[in-house]
C-alpha cells in the first residue's frame, strides 16, 4: 500500500473516530472487488465484511429507534430505518468519511468513476462498520454508527416532503375542513437539562399521531411527522 494510500486510510479512521488495532481489516473493508480480479497481491474483497457490517448497522438503529421513540408503531420505526439504511444515505455517509480515496480498486473501475459511485461508497460503508464490529466489538461499532448517523437521525425522525411536518399537516387537514390540529402534551420527564417530552396530535377528535423530543417544539414536529406517516385521517 502506497504513503498516500495510507494516508486515505487513516482519514478514514480520523473520520470514523476509531483507530484500528489490527489494520488489514480496515484494509479488507476499503477493497473493492474489482481488484482482486487485476492483482494477484490481492486476494479477498470487502463483500464478506459489507454481509456482516450490514447487520450490525440494522441492529443497532433498530435499537436506537426502539429505545428513543417509544410511541411509535412499527411501521413508522421501519420507514424511519430503512431511509437511514439506504443506499443513497449510506453513500452520504461513506462521502463524509472519505471512503473514495481510500478505496483499492482497478484501473478500469476507477476510470468509471467508481471512488464516487453511490453504489461503492454504499457498501464500503456497511464493510467498514463489519470491520469496527470485529476489530472492537459491539459496543465500539454502535458508538461509531450513532455518531455516523447522528446528523441523519435526527432528520429522518423528524422528515416530511415539506421539511416542515406541522405546516404540511394543517394544509393537508384544513384541506378537507377547515379545524385545525390539536397538539396536546401527554407526558415530561426528566430533568430540567434533559426532559424529554411526548406530545399527542388530534383533530375532530380523533388522535393522528404521537411524538417525543427535547422540547415541546420538537415532540410536536415528532407527533405531525407520525401523523403524516400513518394518515390516519383517511382510514
Amino acid at each position: 500500500m502506497t504513503v498516500q494510500a495510507n494516508d486515505a486510510v487513516h482519514r478514514v479512521e480520523a473520520n470514523l473516530g476509531y483507530r484500528f488495532k489490527n489494520p488489514s481489516l480496515i484494509r479488507e473493508a476499503l477493497t473493492h472487488p474489482s481488484i482482486v480480479c487485476e492483482k494477484n497481491s490481492y486476494s479477498t474483497d470487502n463483500q464478506r465484511l459489507e454481509f456482516l457490517g450490514d447487520a450490525v448497522l440494522q441492529l443497532v438503529l433498530t435499537e436506537a429507534l426502539y429505545a428513543r421513540f417509544t410511541e411509535q408503531d412499527e411501521g413508522v420505526l421501519t420507514k424511519w430505518r430503512a431511509r437511514l439504511v439506504s443506499k443513497p444515505a449510506l453513500a452520504i455517509f461513506g462521502t463524509e468519511l472519505e471512503l473514495g480515496p481510500a478505496f483499492a480498486m482497478s484501473k478500469g473501475e476507477e476510470a468509471h468513476g467508481g471512488r464516487e459511485r453511490d453504489s461503492t461508497l454504499a457498501d464500503g460503508v456497511e464493510a467498514v462498520l463489519g470491520a469496527v464490529y470485529l476489530d472492537g466489538g459491539f459496543e465500539k461499532a454502535k458508538e461509531v454508527i450513532l455518531r455516523m448517523t447522528s446528523n441523519a437521525f435526527e432528520s429522518v425522525t423528524l422528515s416530511s416532503e415539506s421539511g416542515n411536518p406541522k405546516g404540511e399537516l394543517q394544509e393537508k387537514l384544513q384541506a378537507i375542513a377547515a379545524e385545525s390540529p390539536k397538539y396536546e402534551i401527554i407526558s415530561s420527564s426528566g430533568p430540567d437539562h434533559q426532559k424529554n417530552f411526548v406530545v399527542e396530535v388530534s383533530w375532530r377528535d380523533q388522535l393522528l399521531g404521537r411524538g417525543e423530543g427535547a422540547s415541546k417544539k420538537l415532540a410536536q414536529t415528532a407527533a405531525a411527522a407520525h401523523a403524516l406517516t400513518s394518515e390516519r385521517w383517511l382510514k
